[in-house]
């Protein structure tokens, strides 16, 4: 097998691989600005530059050619190479900055020419913290500058798009956002103008950067030159908690992390699932923090004389429970939804199970050619294949009006049928309807109850994408009943763990009151005398895998391994990931 020798250390390699990779793989550290493993390779940046030879070989007895000292003699190449675009070969010799001097210092003077004209404004740029420059500039840069001419200006707080905004000033040409328009994205919306230190990323003239996939150009962006309009001086990266979760905005299941601080999601960020969504997320899947925050339902609402009103938990679980009670098995309608978790689908299940009513129904919510082939979906739902593989019977919209036609109580979970324009004000008429729902919408004003509960961002659950692959959330928001400092399930910030209610950054007002659906039916149950009773995500998804053979040997640990667990949908059993 082929050996590579990095820094004194002798490794094994197979295939084709690129240096900097392969040491970053390692765990090791090069210094780089504009390679990205998902992109080409232009090697503009020569941040990355590392001192290699190759051991001499005789030709004639292939053996080791030694030096005087008996040490295996290296012929180096004549110059400083580019890791990044370097190819690997059997009996390579690498030094990089921790073993030579002169690597380390190619890097710090490649730093200083860079800086020559980057402003000084990590103060007020919202990189700050999260900056590549930044961080390698003091671990490797000059201690200071000795530039005294006036810096090249360009173009600041330029719109390029919606979503986008430019500051092309701190831009130090990496070119990632045009490779990105150019090979991921492919709308080739972004190039480089102008030439030599007057050269920023820019659009054609009269074109708009509205990309679909434009904000991920800010991920990848190495320095604050390209930030979120929406997310400008909103907070520092350091002020906020970082939280693996999903988008919800479709059925690919693409892996995000939610930033919180004082409770509130303040942005969204792509997070690396090489099964899933590589690096990338849709611009939609940013927008859906509002959701998080905005228009909650806080408290149970009930409707007395045709206006909804705020009640008690306790008066919402009786009403509940004496509607079920007063009404027809035959006559009440469960209506599951693919935009609500596994763990929320099957408790609401085997509620229905110990009543001895029909098992819930769901109406997958698609849209016709609104899919890319990419990250973009036709289904609007992130878990339409988990409701099948609970065996939820399907219905079109056709169908569902004409169950609720025939039911006197329907009870909906996390579904708003109205808002999708599946059901209307009309087909609620007559009936007795209770919705489980996060946010305010058309269909929670038209119910008779209204029960707060958890969304994604609050609890701990899983999700089956249309690939089949199930992946799971941790809450990143506590509600009025969750404790982030004792839920381990939660990670805990700077201002969280040294801050208390009497700071002004911490606010109790943005803490919802709701419930995750599998405590409220074990409220339910309880008061009918059944026994629905979890005290988690976790524990529902232990007994899924359990008495469901579609789910055997799923659990929180083994998704957070592997990236999710694929599963198989149609034939309901398991497959390897």
């Amino acid at each position: 097998m082929p050996e590579i020798v990095i820094d004194g250390q002798t490794y094994e390699f197979e295939g084709d691989k690129m240096l900097l990779q392969f040491i970053q793989d390692l765990g090791k550290e090069v210094p780089f600005f504009c390679y990205h493993p998902a992109m080409s390779i232009p090697a503009n940046c020569r941040q990355c530059m590392v001192k290699v030879g190759q051991y001499v070989k005789d030709k004639e007895t292939d053996k080791y050619e030694l030096d005087d000292n008996g040490e295996k003699q290296i012929r180096w190449f004549p110059k400083l190479q580019t890791s990044c675009n370097l190819k690997m070969t059997d009996d390579m010799v690498v030094h990089t900055q921790e073993t030579d001097d002169l690597v380390k210092r190619a890097q710090k003077d490649n730093l200083e020419f860079i800086l020559i004209n980057h402003p000084l404004d990590c103060p007020i740029c919202d990189q700050a913290g999260e900056c590549p420059l930044q961080i390698q500039t003091y671990k490797y840069g000059p201690e200071g500058s000795r530039f005294e001419v006036k810096k090249i200006h360009k173009p600041k707080r330029v719109q390029l798009g919606p979503r986008v905004t430019l500051d092309a000033e701190r831009c130090i040409n990496c070119t990632r956002c045009t490779r990105f328009t150019q090979e991921i994205s492919e709308t080739h919306q972004l190039t480089i103008t102008s030439r030599g230190d007057k050269n920023y990323p820019a659009t054609a003239p009269g074109e708009t950067f509205d990309d679909p996939y434009s904000m991920n150009t800010i991920d990848i962006c190495p320095v604050g030159a390209l930030t979120s309009s929406d997310f400008r001086f909103k907070a520092r990266v350091w002020e906020m908690n970082q939280t693996p979760s999903l988008d919800i905005t479709n059925g690919k299941g693409s892996n995000i992390d939610l930033w919180t601080r004082d409770n509130l999601i303040l942005r969204i960020t792509p997070r690396h699932n090489e099964h899933v969504n590589d690096h990338w997320i849709p611009d939609e899947a940013r927008d859906v923090y509002k959701l998080f925050n905005e228009n909650r339902v806080s408290r149970p609402v009930q409707k007395l004389d045709g206006e909804q009103i705020l009640s008690s938990w306790n008066n919402a679980i009786a009403t509940f429970s004496e509607q079920i009670a007063e009404t027809d098995n035959k006559k009440i309608l469960m209506i599951g939804s693919p935009h609500a978790s596994v763990e929320e689908n099957y408790v609401f299940g085997k509620y229905a199970n110990l009543l001895g009513i029909n098992p819930p129904v769901f109406t997958p919510d698609i849209e016709e050619g609104r899919g890319d082939d990419f990250l973009i979906t036709d289904d609007r739902a992130p878990n339409t294949n988990g409701c099948k593989l609970l065996d939820f019977k399907e219905e079109d919209e056709k169908s569902i009006r004409k169950s609720v036609k025939n039911a006197d109580l329907v009870i909906i979970l996390s579904d708003h049928l109205m808002d999708r324009g599946i059901l209307s004000k009309e087909d609620f008429e007559g009936k007795f309807v209770i919705v489980l729902g996060t946010n305010h919408t058309k269909t929670t004003k038209a119910a008779n109850l209204v029960i707060p509960i958890t969304c994604i961002a609050e609890h701990a659950a899983s999700y089956v994408n249309l690939d089949g692959r199930i992946q799971r959330t941790l809450p990143a928001k506590e509600t009025k009943y969750t404790n982030r400092r004792i839920d381990f399930e939660m990670s805990e910030g700077r201002t969280d763990r040294y801050g208390t209610n009497f700071d002004n950054w911490r606010s109790e007002e943005n803490k919802i009151d709701c419930l995750p659906v599998w405590k409220f039916m074990a409220q339910v149950a309880e008061h009918s005398g059944l026994n629905v009773s979890f005290n988690s995500g976790r524990e529902i998804m232990e007994e899924i895998s359990e008495l469901n053979e579609a789910f055997s040997g799923v659990s929180y640990p083994a998704m957070d391994d592997n990236g999710g667990i694929q599963l198989s949908v149609e034939g309901k059993k398991k497959t390897k990931a």
